[in-house]
């Protein structure tokens, strides 16, 4: 992979702060924008500023037909059946939200998801659980904190309605057996849901393949505009749906008596949609498909295995989640005993200017159950080079100094 030339595609890795180059290893949290994403996504306010789908003139007809490009762009890029299986959503929290309102789960029915859920995939489930009686459980990991299989199909039965499951996850990079998951669960007729946030931006994946019945992710992971994600659905399962949020654009016809829903995936995109942010997703798709996606994961794992090597020999620092490099891709988390999560990522910040991500990266059930306080956390994307890392090793070793 050509990283010097991708780099020229990001202005802001272009700048100095302090006389020194900016080193983001912050992609798992958000990810930078190329220039050919802002410029597509500012083309709509310079060009054709109007509403999709509403009116009969020159910009309404050119926003309603990017818009539709983007939509095919998505389909084609996760390999879906129908363009009409995408629905744009404002995130990957939004498109769980609209499964898990619109699938119809009542009392008695029960939800599965992995012990290391982002809270956008594990808080929608426990709302339901108090409102509805909808029973939630939780497939736990092994001793290396790994994904445990044989855990999990032995909670599945007939009452297990959906499996809602991280693909990749962004505590640590790991990526679950989704396939043997979704084998499992379709052995008992049971749906599955896929949070692809941090899998979509960094490895292939094809929907079909996966036999998915529904997957979710973010543009603003993924190189796209903040304000912006997708949800894939099966044809049929969407059509199944009743759409929790109604209004403008979601109705074929309406009277005070009633109304009449549209086809998926329109009547699920209620009130006036991120245009530049959906132009934009199709320029940022565009790019990580001349990248390479599998590409991309190479790259990442030896940016992945540099971190990892490095760091062995640094003291005090202690590795968070997975140990091993090769199942966590570009991310490493970890904690330096004696110094705060919070107080490295600063100290980083202020004497190199690595950016790196400190807490509990919205994964608070993980880390409460295992009583740590919060790691920091770096993650590594495409545009990153081993020059960034060394820095962000040579920056760790000397603060790693000033712990116990």
């Amino acid at each position: 992979m050509d990283v010097s030339r991708i780099r020229e595609d990001f202005p802001v890795l272009q700048q100095e702060i302090r006389g020194k180059p900016v080193v983001y290893l912050d992609s798992a949290c958000m990810s930078l924008k190329p220039r050919q994403v802002v410029e597509a996504a500012n083309e709509y306010y310079e060009k054709f500023p109007g509403c999709a789908g509403r009116s009969s003139h020159r910009f309404s007809r050119e926003v309603t037909r990017k818009v539709e490009e983007a939509r095919q762009a998505a389909a084609r890029f996760f390999g879906a059946k129908h363009t009409e299986e995408m629905v744009f959503t404002r995130n990957t929290t939004e498109a769980i939200n609209l499964v898990a309102n619109s699938l119809g789960l009542k009392k008695g029915d029960m939800v599965i998801t992995s012990d290391r859920e982002h809270n956008s995939n594990l808080v929608p489930w426990q709302m339901l659980s108090s409102r509805k009686g909808v029973e939630h459980k939780v497939a736990g990991s092994t001793q290396g904190e790994v994904f445990d299989m044989a855990g999990f199909e032995s909670m599945l039965c007939g009452h297990v309605k959906l499996v809602s499951i991280v693909h990749t996850s962004n505590l640590d990079g790991y990526t679950l057996p989704v396939r043997d998951i979704i084998k499992a669960a379709h052995d008992y007729d049971t749906l599955v849901m896929l949070d692809g946030a941090q899998s979509a931006p960094h490895h292939s994946v094809n929907v079909r393949k996966l036999d998915a019945d529904f997957f979710c992710c973010s543009g603003h992971k993924m190189l796209g505009p903040t304000g912006v994600g997708m949800l894939y659905g099966k044809r049929h399962l969407l059509e199944g749906l009743e759409p929790f949020m109604g209004g403008g654009e979601t109705v074929e016809d309406s009277t005070y008596k009633g109304h009449k829903l549209l086809k998926p995936p329109e009547r699920f995109e209620a009130g006036l949609q991120n245009y530049s942010g959906i132009i934009g997703m199709k320029a940022a798709l565009d790019y990580l498909k001349k990248a390479g996606t599998e590409r991309i994961a190479r790259h990442e794992l030896e940016l992945g295995r540099m971190m990892s090597d490095g760091a062995s020999g640094i003291p005090n620092l202690e590795t968070v989640g997975v140990d091993n490099y090769a199942l966590r891709g570009g991310v490493f988390n970890f904690n330096i005993r004696g110094l705060g999560f919070h107080e490295v990522a600063l100290m980083l910040d202020q004497t190199a200017n690595v950016m790196v991500r400190s807490g509990r990266h919205c994964v608070h059930s993980w880390y409460n159950d295992r009583k740590v306080p919060g790691s920091v956390r770096a993650s590594a994307y495409l545009y990153n080079n081993r020059e960034d890392i060394r820095t962000f090793l040579d920056s760790l070793k000397k603060i790693a100094k000033l712990g116990k």
